[in-house]
C-alpha cells in the first residue's frame, strides 16, 4: 500500500507524507494506479477497461479478474465527484481550480471522464466486476473490509437540483445570490471542494468559508454489491437485496459485508468511495473522495460462515454490531415498490433485526422485540438514493460477546 499512505484503521490515520503539490500540502500521500500490483495479492484498477459509469454489472457483464474464495486483493475507486458533466468532466481542470496541482489529480480518473462511456442512469463509476470462483446462487458472499486508504488530499460535497433531503428547496433558494456563486459548479449545482488535513494525529475535512469546521474522516465505500439475475441495465442509484448503493457509514476498516449471491461468480464490484458520511446523507453526496480497497472475499453459507438471515438480504457487522440493513424497495424502485417512504425501510430493518435475533441467538420473539426498542438503535443510512435505507446497531457486548 506504500508506507507514506495514510491507511485508516477503525476511523483513525497514522498521518502519512504531504502530497506532492496538493491542495494546500495536504496529509495523504497522492496514489495514482499501481504499476506493480502486491505480491502474492490481485490487483483491480479503476479504468476504462475495468470501469462501468451509472450502471451496475449483471449476469452477463465480463468479470475484469477472476479470484478464489478467500482472496485479498486490492481494488482502487475513482470518485465520481470531479468526473460528472455538471463539473465539465475534465478532472484535471476541475481539480486545479482549486489549487491542486496536476500531479495531485488521479490519472485514472482523468482516463475514465476521457474514455469511459457513461451510459448509465446513475452518477456512479463503478469498479469490476470480479468472478469469484465455486461461488452459486445460495451462497453468500462474505467481503472483510481490511484497510481503506484515501489515494488525494481531498474530496467534493454536492447538492444538486431536484435531489437530497429538500428536493425543490435547495439548492434552489441560493440560486442568483452572488454572495453563494462560488458554490456554485458550472452545471448550476452545489458542489463545495474540502480539503483533508491532519489534526492532532487525524485527517479530517476541513470545510472552506468563513465559518471553520472540521470533522473527522470515517471512510468506507458507499458501494459493495454483487450482480443481479438479470441482463437488464441496472441503474447505479438504488441499494437492492444484492447491495449495491447502501451506504451503510458503519461499513468500513474491520467490517464484515455479507451479500447474497444471485448469480454464478457472484460478480462483486465497488464504488461510491467516501471519506466520511454523517448518516441520512442529507444534502445528497457525503464527502466523496476515491479510496484504495483491501477487501477478503469469502464463499460461505448462510448459517455456516453467514447469519442465515444473509440468504436474502445484505447483512453486516464489526467488531461491536450487528447490523441488519432495511430499504424501502428491496427490489429497487423498478421493482415496482414504493422507493421514498421511510416507514418502510424502518420496518424492514425491524423485521430483519428480529430474525437475526430469533434465528441466528435464538430469543424468543416477544422477548427480541422488547430488546430492540429498549437497546438498539435504528439509524437512517441514507434518504437520497430513491430507495432509503435504516441500518440496526445491535451491541454484541449486550450477549457477552
Amino acid at each position: 500500500m506504500g508506507a507514506a499512505a495514510a491507511a485508516v484503521v477503525g476511523g483513525s490515520a497514522a498521518p502519512a507524507l504531504a502530497a506532492p503539490g496538493g491542495a494546500a500540502g495536504g496529509p495523504v500521500q497522492v496514489l495514482q494506479p499501481l504499476r506493480r500490483p502486491p505480491a502474492r495479492e490481485t490487483y483491480v484498477p479503476c479504468d476504462p477497461a475495468t470501469a462501468l459509469w451509472g450502471r451496475l454489472p449483471t449476469r452477463s457483464t465480463d468479470p475484469v479478474a477472476r479470484v478464489t474464495s478467500g482472496t485479498v486483493l486490492t481494488m482502487d475507486t475513482v470518485s465520481h465527484e470531479g468526473v460528472l458533466e455538471d463539473q465539465g468532466k475534465d478532472p484535471l481542470g476541475y481539480f486545479t481550480s482549486f489549487g491542486v496541482s496536476p500531479d495531485a489529480v488521479l490519472q485514472d480518473a482523468i482516463g475514465v471522464a476521457a474514455r469511459t462511456p457513461h451510459d448509465g442512469p446513475g452518477p456512479h463509476v463503478v469498479t469490476g466486476p470480479v468472478h469469484v470462483r465455486g461461488a452459486r446462487p445460495g451462497d453468500v458472499l462474505k467481503v472483510d473490509v481490511l484497510e481503506l486508504t484515501p489515494r488525494v488530499p481531498y474530496g467534493v460535497i454536492s447538492n444538486r437540483h431536484g435531489k437530497g433531503a429538500l428536493p425543490g428547496e435547495y439548492p434552489e433558494a441560493w440560486r442568483g445570490d452572488p454572495s453563494l456563486a462560488e458554490w456554485f459548479n458550472q452545471g448550476g449545482n452545489v458542489s463545495v471542494f474540502t480539503e483533508v488535513q491532519s489534526r492532532q494525529g487525524r485527517l479530517v475535512g476541513a470545510m472552506p468559508g468563513p465559518v471553520p469546521a472540521r470533522f473527522p474522516l470515517r471512510p468506507f465505500l458507499g458501494m459493495m454489491g454483487v450482480a443481479r439475475d438479470t441482463t437488464a441495465l441496472v441503474d447505479s442509484v438504488p441499494p437492492t437485496d444484492a447491495g449495491g448503493n447502501i451506504d451503510v457509514a458503519d461499513v468500513g476498516v474491520g467490517a464484515t459485508l455479507y451479500l447474497p449471491v444471485r448469480v454464478p461468480g457472484a460478480l462483486f464490484f465497488v464504488g461510491d468511495p467516501h471519506m466520511a458520511q454523517g448518516d441520512g446523507e442529507v444534502a445528497l453526496t457525503a464527502m466523496e473522495g476515491s479510496l484504495r480497497a483491501r477487501l477478503r472475499l469469502s464463499v460461505v453459507r448462510p448459517g455456516d460462515g453467514a447469519p442465515r438471515i444473509t440468504a436474502e438480504q445484505p447483512f453486516a457487522e464489526t467488531p461491536e454490531h450487528w447490523i441488519p440493513i432495511g430499504l424501502s424497495d428491496q427490489d429497487g424502485p423498478e421493482g415496482g415498490g414504493n422507493g421514498t417512504d421511510l416507514d418502510v425501510a424502518v420496518r424492514q430493518a425491524v423485521r430483519h433485526a428480529l430474525a437475526f435475533l430469533t434465528e441466528e441467538l435464538g430469543m424468543p420473539g416477544p422477548v427480541a422485540y422488547t430488546y430492540l426498542s429498549a437497546a438498539t438503535d435504528f439509524a437512517v443510512s441514507q434518504v437520497v438514493d430513491r430507495t432509503t435505507g435504516v441500518h440496526a446497531l445491535i451491541r454484541k457486548a449486550d450477549f457477552g460477546r
